[in-house]
């Protein structure tokens, strides 16, 4: 029998302590293995849904890194803290009462005219979006540049973290793309669907759903031909 290959492992600091880990591993799957039991921050675990937010420093380097948990591999020599919840203020607002006429952001987020401008917000994007950038642009009321600069956002926060001016950079985005579907761009399918809805061409599947138990709603969700429902677009 050949020799079984040895795995190498490295050294990680977890909340201050050191753990062996095996060299690979994602850092979620490094804390995994180390003990740490995620109850929150951790999500979809495999895609971009922005709960498992991790700052980290690396030896002998002492700038802070930020990424997701779940995207990145675990380092030799880092220390990592994680960050389950990122608090932010978010404004209330009913979007069909927006008016198309001011500056909606700066109603409902007058933080944004603090921004200095030092792009910090983007270097703590793990999406590598342009955060100042679409933040410039709410502030100038570019409603549609604001939109498509942050449609990649996944709301982690982490820009917020960062923000020496305190706005909540991942909101202020949200609101953006919301106003521009509003004012800005009209879907045509979106008004197919909303037609085809008020016309009740869905009633009788909804009916049929409402009648099932969780058990068969799993299974009819599991066995869907996705690709014939995409026929139907």
């Amino acid at each position: 029998m050949p020799d079984k290959v040895k795995t190498k492992m490295i050294r990680v600091h977890i909340m201050g302590k050191e753990h062996l880990v095996p060299e690979g591993l994602t850092i979620m799957k490094a804390m995994e293995y180390a003990g740490y039991r995620f109850i929150r921050g951790a999500g979809c675990r495999a895609g971009f849904c922005g709960a498992c937010g991790t700052v980290y420093r690396l030896k002998g380097d002492y700038k802070l890194y930020f990424e997701l948990a779940c995207q990145s591999a675990a380092i030799d020599g880092m220390s990592l803290t994680q960050l389950p919840f990122v608090p932010a203020n978010k404004a209330t607002y009913t979007v069909r009462l927006i008016k198309e006429t001011g500056n909606p952001i700066l109603k409902f987020y007058p933080e944004v005219a603090r921004c200095v401008s030092c792009n910090t917000c983007t270097k703590a994007c793990p999406q590598q979006l342009e955060v100042m950038d679409y933040i410039q642009a709410a502030l100038k009321n570019d409603i549609e540049k604001a939109a498509k600069l942050s449609f990649d956002c996944i709301q982690c926060g982490l820009c917020a973290i960062r923000c020496p001016a305190e706005i909540a950079q991942y909101h202020v985005g949200q609101l953006a793309r919301r106003v521009y579907g509003k004012f800005v761009k009209k879907s045509n399918q979106l008004n197919k669907r909303l037609n085809e809805t008020n016309k009740g061409k869905f009633n009788s599947e909804l009916d049929e759903l409402m009648k099932m138990d969780k058990a068969a709603i799993k299974q009819k969700y599991t066995e869907r031909d996705l690709e014939s429902l995409a026929k139907k677009k």
